[in-house]
């Protein structure tokens, strides 16, 4: 849904306006034995294209591995993945699986798949997310057009198996082969015929199969497929319903009229006192947080970085804004990922005596902070709480918070490192592993480096023994060692994990959420 259907840099709120109209009862598919969902308006079907159509991908499409909530891998379209060294992979796929059309799912599909992601010429969205193959960069030149169209990483030894090659040791492959990682599905010849009528109708390998095509600003129903080969969804029929405004989505959740829809952040404080025992969540893999500018200014001196964070009363924010749906941050890996440790941030708790100590000796403020965030996506609440309580704590007299008059503007102003006081920033993680944050926010290559404007040779060695780890529990080890390295030098300031919350009629049952969001295929229509 909306909130899982990308990892973006900085904030991963959707900006909403309007929605398209609907019928009661759940819409079209309440006449076929379906459910409905609202979903925002993709940009594009095809897997290693889409950034905001997940959550219909992940019902046409099968993955090679599904996690559970406790990390534990399991096969889907692939019989194993294997490695002696962690740099040189072995896929093995199920033989006998079909594309929606009857043409077979083979190693091929895969490799034709990546390989038209990772090339740059063509600019998809999933292309980042093949970057640790072998040959990715010859893809992805500095300059000029690249002189190949195929990842030298990727070998198809049969129809049924893939030998794949990274640039480095990575323990945590098997774990970006998970759905939210769009880039790693497969295509058929279908894709590369007709790209642009295949965009609008896709064909995959999954537990339903699109029988219309997306309308735009409408949306679309699709089918069960008889002939899929893993577990049987639960329900016949999946209407989705495309939605530009998220509280639209959440009135017509209680009025009937859709079936299952993300609940916006400025809804969290009465959720729970609307759908009761139908209101659903998950701690997601992603961290709320608030990035300084560490670049020769005030915000040099941890001191002032610590008492900042030691002002800010997490679960009575938490309490008052989101009705305890959020968890206060402790650490800087959020507990869903495999083996994070937290309760490991001491300047993430709660201590303004200690807080307004180490900020007179760090020499005290003098003049204007500002709290800057993007505006119409619901954090005014948030940063106006923060903003009064490092004022009230820290007895600095000009504390404001700063909406954007929109996300375009906060990112045109966070990526051109024009804002001067404290920020917004959010990393959601598309696959369950410490590595996703660590790498993503703290090193020089990761997409949100922006937001913490931060990296440490030290921190990049760790995590480059983590990822060539001979075990989990070694890596996890590793993973942790280094965001303890991190916080040392307390870059951010962690605010809370961030969750994955849904609702639901009292038509559906088996609503359940986790690592991937919201599980759509265990849901039935029970009246």
């Amino acid at each position: 849904m909306f909130a899982a259907s990308a990892s973006l840099s900085l904030a991963l709120v959707p900006a909403l306006a309007a929605c398209s109209g609907g019928t009661e009862g759940g819409g079209s598919s309440a006449q076929t034995g379906g459910f409905s969902v609202a979903v925002a308006e993709p940009d594009h079907l095809t897997p290693g294209r889409s950034t905001l159509g997940s959550d219909e991908l992940r019902v046409l499409f099968a993955p090679l591995v599904k996690v559970d909530a406790k990390g534990g891998i399991s096969y889907v379209q692939a019989k194993s993945v294997t490695s002696t060294d962690a740099r040189h992979w072995t896929i093995k796929i199920r033989s006998g699986w079909k594309f929606h059309n009857g043409e077979a799912v083979t190693a091929q599909s895969y490799a034709d798949a990546w390989n038209a992601t990772a090339y740059a010429p063509n600019g998809w969205a999933g292309n980042g997310q093949l970057a640790g193959i072998e040959g990715y960069s010859a893809l992805n030149p500095a300059k000029g057009k690249p002189k190949t169209k195929t990842l030298s990483g990727v070998k198809v030894v049969d129809a049924t198996t893939l030998e794949v090659t990274l640039t480095s040791p990575d323990s945590q492959f098997p774990l970006q082969l998970t759905p939210l990682q769009l880039g790693f599905y497969p295509l058929p010849k279908a894709a590369f015929k007709d790209p642009k009528g295949y965009d609008k109708k896709p064909i995959g390998n999954g537990p339903f199969r699109m029988t219309s095509a997306w309308k735009a600003d409408e949306g679309t129903t699709v089918s069960a497929y008889a002939a899929y080969r893993g577990t049987k969804p639960k329900s016949s029929a999946i209407t989705f319903r495309s939605y530009s405004d998220l509280g639209t989505a959440y009135t017509d959740v209680q009025a009937g009229n859709i079936d299952v829809a993300y609940v916006p952040v400025s809804k969290y404080g009465q959720a729970k006192a609307d759908f009761g025992d139908r209101l659903y969540t998950y701690e997601a893999p992603s961290l709320e947080f608030m990035g300084l500018p560490l670049k020769g200014g005030k915000f040099d001196d941890i001191r002032l970085r610590k008492a900042l964070s030691m002002a800010i009363d997490r679960s009575a924010v938490n309490k008052a804004i989101y009705g305890g749906l959020y968890t206060p941050a402790t650490s800087l890996t959020p507990p869903s990922e495999v083996g994070a440790e937290t309760g490991i941030c001491a300047a993430c708790a709660y201590d303004p005596a200690a807080a307004k100590a180490l900020l007179k000796e760090a020499g005290g403020w003098s003049g204007e902070l500002t709290l800057t965030y993007p505006g119409g996506l619901g954090l005014d609440e948030l940063y106006k709480a923060v903003a009064n309580q490092i004022r009230q704590n820290l007895g600095i007299s000009d504390v404001r918070a700063v909406p954007t008059a929109d996300w375009a503007e906060f990112s045109e102003k966070a990526f051109g490192n024009k804002i001067t006081g404290l920020n917004h920033a959010h990393w959601g993680a598309l696959y369950p592993s410490m590595q996703a944050t660590l790498r993503g926010i703290f090193t020089k290559a990761g997409g949100c480096q922006v937001c913490s404007h931060y990296s440490d040779t030290d921190v990049d060695k760790l995590l480059r023994q983590a990822d060539s780890a001979a075990d989990t529990s070694s890596a996890a080890r590793l993973y942790n060692d280094a965001q303890k390295r991190v916080l040392k030098d307390f870059p951010v300031i962690p605010l809370f994990y961030g969750s994955y919350i849904y609702a639901s009629t009292s038509r559906v049952s088996g609503v359940s959420v986790g690592p991937a969001d919201v599980d759509l295929l265990n849901v039935s229509v029970v009246g």
